[in-house]
């Protein structure tokens, strides 16, 4: 599977910015697609999840309410909507995916496959 994130940018707090992942090599059924993303000087972390397969979707603690995560299957495009973007959600962000059956949505090392990051700089 190839990723390839895209939408970062420099946004203002409480702006908001929509990153795409564009996928492609591989039918994505089977598939959970993720993103989390790597603050300056921090490890990375999880963001949101989707099984391509239903829809279901999961979001860290901080993000839910303001991030959205969306699958579009004729384009094979995961998104994800951030809303009342804050400092600290400052940000390299990645887009990743698993298979369904290998380890937890939300463990960074059950995805096998990982695009290249998408920098979001939020200014106070």
């Amino acid at each position: 599977v190839q990723l390839q994130a895209s939408g970062g940018g420099l946004v203002q707090a409480g702006g908001s910015l929509r990153l795409s992942c564009a996928t492609s090599g591989r039918t994505l059924n089977n598939y959970v697609m993720g993103w989390f993303r790597q603050p300056p000087g921090k490890e990375r972390e999880f963001v949101a999840a989707i099984y391509w397969s239903g829809g279901s979707t999961y979001y860290a603690d901080s993000m839910k309410g303001r991030f959205t995560i969306s699958r579009d299957n004729a384009k094979n495009t995961v998104d994800l909507q951030m809303n009342s973007l804050k400092p600290e959600d400052t940000a390299v962000y990645y887009c990743a995916a698993k298979l369904v059956y290998k380890g937890s949505f939300n463990s960074i090392q059950a995805y096998e496959y990982w695009g290249q990051g998408t920098q979001v700089t939020v200014s106070s």
